[in-house]
Formats: structure tokens, C-alpha cells, sequence
């Protein structure tokens, strides 16, 4: 009897996994073992893969995309896994199967899952999902004191292992910069780094808050007076740009995605990670507050009209995943929620060389979020959704650094750079404009 030949082919770069509690080959064989409560105690940033003759499984963090891409050979199926479409295209150029490729046929790995594909041949079965993180909604008091201290004591407790992690291994004298704004999450984690550093017994001259200014986006002045109010502008290094730098091609090009927001926010990225990396060539640590906005469900719920107050406080992550593995608006090519727009964060740093950070994605502070109990506290009142976050971790930097954070007027990331305005001007277009733009790329 005739039997196919499976060949899997990883392409992800070693470097992206940062796991804190073990080594990679032990992560891998818990991913093999396929017990969920075995891999959700993989501590750190990873995306893996495990092997175990036709059984292929794939697991990955909310911080690290991971793709993957099944071609057909007469010898029997490839898998070909990689972090990014275009890595994933190249590759099946090479081995003369970009015949098959089309960017809609690559498949993301959902974040806190266990996928398992088996390579079988014709016809190929679905792959299988076996959720391995699942924190427990609304289970802390309604209590904003003692949520904030939970929460941004979780907080601390990630920067502290990310810290100690690059001491130990050997990185003794590298710099920490943070992506800062002045906001409340780029805010908290400056605070909470800075904090950590002193109580580790770290120089603070290590620590950076960088802020980019495209001339006419409020962020330089919220940034001078967030700092400046807690005595430490001293810290503060502007990243000066130009709005006429902004490339929406590149954007789309390193993103790998169409969503417009995403898509501004890549753009803008792009343009701090590079004038970064311009100043301080061996810059290595970026530190971001990516996945606060997630954590405490504050994005504008009357800007998506698929969304009502009921459905962000009631499923379980809806921010951070979407709909969710299994729902009809779930994207087989790119997942949902934070899970898909990470790439906005990981991709531009990866871009200029960075070892991105963003510790509001850890699952010990994400089960913290998920367990304050938004529907009491709220009465599903929109505007009372909107002020918890400000409170809870205005409330938590006070318990747990001392300082009384400023807190002020939410804004997106890439409109504290530059004005909407400035931005639409430059980078113009719509989501069907941008898909096919980004689709033209492999026409």
C-alpha cells in the first residue's frame, strides 16, 4: 500500500520565543502532550510547533502571530509554518509551489489554543482547537482599590520576570525603552518599569520613554506634562518625524493586514521603531502598553455597530480574540480581536530589530481583567465602562508604586502622533482600498 510522505517545514525564527520557565524543547513536549492545563504553564512570549508522526500541533501567545500554510505534493502534503504570509510565500516559491499560494489560504493559529492539523492527504481534515487558557470572568469583589492593586500588581509581577530574564542572560547593562504617550497604559507601564527597575536594584539611566512627534498630534505635550507633574521628564526622549514619512504601502507591506486602524497604527509604529533605531543602533528592549484597551474593554462600542455594551461585558475576551474559534465571523486567515491586531505592535518592532513587550497581553494579567466583574460594577451603563479603566489603574499605580498617575483623555495611538486629520491626508483610502492593495502584492 502506497503511503504519503508529510514533510513539515518551520520557518519561525527561534529568537521570537522568550520563555521564562523552561527550555524550548520542554515547551514543545508539552505542546505534544496536548493537555491544556500543561501548556498554559509555559510562562512567556512563544509561538510553537510539535510533531508527532501525522500530528502536527500549534500553540502560541497573544503577543507572537503564528501562520501556517498546507500544499499539496504528489509525495504527500507540506506544512509550512511561519510568522508571517510573506515568509510563507517565499518559501513555497522555492520549492515551486506558489501555485497553490494565495494569502486568503494561509491559516493563523488563534491565540491561547492548542491547533492540531493532521497531514492525512486528499481530502485534508479540519484542524482541531483545544483552548488552553481560560480565565474566569467577573470572580473579584467590586472593590476598584483592590482590583487596581491585582491588576497592576500583576503587572509588575510580568515586568519583573521579563527583567530578570534579560539580566540573566547576560544583557546586564541593556537599556529599556518604553513606547510612551502619556496615556493611561503606556503611562502605567513607564511607571510600573520604573518601579520594578529600583526594587530590583537596576539603574534607572537604563529607562527611556520615547514619544513620537509628527508636528501636530497632542502626544509631546501630554508626555511632557505626564512626566513632568511626577518630577521624572528627564526621561523623556522625543522622536521628531515628518507626517509626509507616513507610507502606506510599507505599512501594509509589514502588517500583512487591511483593517484601517490597524493599518494607521502600523504606519505610525513604523515611523517610531525606525527613528528609534536611527538614534540608538543597538537599541534592543521596547516595552509598549498594548492590550490595556483590551483588558478593560475601553474602545468606543458606538464606533462598531456589531457591538453593544451586553456583548463586550458578557463574552468571555471578546477584545482579545473576536468572536471567537468556531463563530461564523471568525477569520480562518487572520483570527479576531487582539489576536489579529497584534501584528500592528510585533511587526514594526521586529521590522527595525527590536525584542517587543507588551505586558498587559500575559495571561496573569489578562485573568485579572477578566475577573473584575464589569456587569455589576457598570449596570451596562456605556459611560461608566468608559471611566473603570482610568480608575482601576490610577487606583493600582498608587498601591503599588506610590506615584498618583495622571490620567487623561483617551486617545488611539496614532492620533496622539499626528492629527486625524494629518492622517487620513496621508495615508487616504478604505479597508476595500486597502485589501487590495495588500492582495495586488501576489497578483
Amino acid at each position: 500500500m502506497h503511503r504519503s510522505l508529510e514533510r513539515v517545514v518551520d520557518l519561525v525564527d527561534p529568537s521570537v520565543n522568550q520563555i521564562l520557565n523552561m527550555s524550548v524543547e520542554e515547551a514543545r513536549q508539552r505542546l505534544l502532550s496536548a493537555d491544556p492545563d500543561s501548556v498554559r504553564g509555559i510562562d512567556g512570549s512563544f509561538a510553537l510547533l510539535a510533531r508527532d508522526g501525522v500530528a502536527v500541533r500549534l500553540a502560541r501567545s497573544l503577543d507572537r502571530p503564528l501562520r501556517y500554510f498546507l500544499a499539496k505534493r504528489q509525495e504527500g502534503p507540506a506544512l509550512f509554518v511561519a510568522d508571517r504570509i510573506d515568509t510563507l510565500h517565499q518559501a513555497l516559491e522555492a520549492e515551486g509551489l506558489h501555485g497553490q499560494f494565495h494569502p486568503s489560504y494561509t491559516r493563523m493559529v488563534p491565540a491561547h489554543h492548542v491547533v492540531e492539523v493532521r497531514l492525512v492527504g486528499c481530502p485534508d481534515p479540519d484542524p482541531t482547537y483545544t483552548r488552553f487558557f481560560t480565565p474566569r470572568k467577573g470572580v473579584l469583589p467590586a472593590d476598584l482599590d483592590e482590583i487596581g492593586r491585582l491588576y497592576v500588581g500583576a503587572l509588575a509581577d510580568e515586568i519583573a520576570k521579563r527583567m530578570r530574564a534579560v539580566e540573566a542572560g547576560g544583557q546586564g547593562s541593556s537599556p529599556f525603552g518604553v513606547c510612551f504617550s502619556g496615556g493611561v497604559d503606556s503611562g502605567s507601564v513607564f511607571l510600573v518599569t520604573y518601579h520594578v527597575m529600583r526594587k530590583l536594584g537596576l539603574s534607572p539611566s537604563r529607562l527611556k520613554a520615547f514619544t513620537l512627534d509628527l508636528g501636530d498630534g497632542p502626544d509631546r505635550a501630554q508626555a511632557r506634562a505626564f512626566l513632568g507633574e511626577l518630577g521624572l521628564e528627564l526621561f523623556l526622549e522625543e522622536v521628531p518625524a515628518e507626517a509626509s514619512d507616513l507610507d502606506l504601502q510599507e505599512a501594509l507591506q509589514v502588517l500583512e493586514d487591511y483593517k484601517p486602524l490597524d493599518v494607521e497604527c502600523a504606519a505610525v509604529a513604523l515611523l517610531l521603531c525606525r527613528g528609534i533605531r536611527a538614534r540608538h543602533p543597538d537599541w534592543v528592549h521596547l516595552f509598549d502598553g498594548d492590550g490595556g484597551d483590551e483588558n478593560l474593554k475601553d474602545y468606543p462600542i458606538e464606533e462598531n455597530p456589531e457591538l453593544t455594551i451586553r456583548s463586550v461585558v458578557d463574552n468571555l475576551m471578546l477584545y482579545h480574540e473576536g468572536w471567537g474559534v468556531g463563530k461564523i465571523k471568525h477569520s480562518l486567515t487572520y483570527s479576531g480581536g487582539l489576536s489579529r491586531s497584534y501584528a500592528r505592535t510585533y511587526a514594526p518592532a521586529r521590522r527595525y530589530g527590536f525584542q517587543g513587550f507588551s505586558p498587559y497581553t500575559r495571561p496573569a494579567v489578562v485573568e485579572v481583567a477578566e475577573g473584575i466583574p464589569f456587569a455589576g460594577l457598570t449596570a451596562y451603563d456605556v459611560p461608566t465602562l468608559y471611566s473603570l479603566k482610568g480608575e482601576i489603574v490610577r487606583r493600582g499605580v498608587k498601591a503599588v508604586t506610590g506615584f498618583d498617575m495622571p490620567v487623561f483623555e483617551k486617545r488611539r495611538f496614532q492620533h496622539g502622533a499626528v492629527s486625524p486629520t494629518t492622517l487620513r491626508a496621508q495615508l487616504g483610502g478604505d479597508e476595500a482600498d486597502y485589501r487590495q492593495r495588500f492582495l495586488a502584492r501576489y497578483a
